[in-house]
């Protein structure tokens, strides 16, 4: 139980990467840690992209980046969409500022560029939005995970275990408690 007493926030919106999303949240819960699946909407039933739905418990206007240990954005083409929520974008901007752990996966970067996080740090994601994490300023990478202080990004779903042991690595070093 690595991770007993930390929360962790799992971003949900309509088109996520099934793995992106349910990998993160069956680690964390396997290690002890507090997940949250938050949304747009609290208790809206967001699709996948291949047939595993996640129910919000929580709306991104109802909750804070003081209440998270870690903000993990999956990818598919749900950032997208994410990004269209300020409350979501605010979530992850004051996490980051806040330096809680702030990962994301594949097209996750959508949020961290959305977000304004990028600006002189290193990063990968999925090949597609390269030029979108290089043009908000990053130094963008090919390698299945990048750690630049409290940010932690990775290309696919192959990534998975080096992304999630990154992270709970961050979440165990971290000092931060929460209320």
């Amino acid at each position: 139980m690595l991770l007993k007493g930390k929360s962790v926030a799992v971003l949900a919106e309509d088109i996520y990467e099934d793995l992106e999303l349910w990998y993160p949240v069956y680690r964390f819960r396997e290690e002890g840690a507090d997940v949250v699946l938050v949304g747009p909407e609290a208790g809206k039933i967001y699709a996948s992209k291949h047939g595993y739905p996640a129910t919000a418990d929580a709306a991104a206007g109802e909750v804070s980046a003081a209440e998270f240990d870690a903000v993990i954005i999956p990818g598919g083409y749900a950032p997208d969409r994410m990004r269209r929520s300020p409350e979501m974008v605010k979530l992850v901007a004051d996490a980051a500022r806040d330096g809680k752990a702030v990962a994301a996966i594949c097209h996750g970067g959508w949020m961290l560029y959305s977000a304004d996080v990028l600006a002189g740090r290193r990063v990968t994601s999925f090949f597609a939005i390269r030029d979108d994490m290089v043009h908000a300023g990053a130094e963008w990478v090919d390698a299945e995970v990048v750690r630049d202080g409290n940010l932690i990004t990775s290309r696919t779903p192959d990534d998975l275990p080096a992304f999630m042991r990154s992270v709970i690595d961050a979440l165990v070093r971290s000092s931060t408690t929460t209320p």
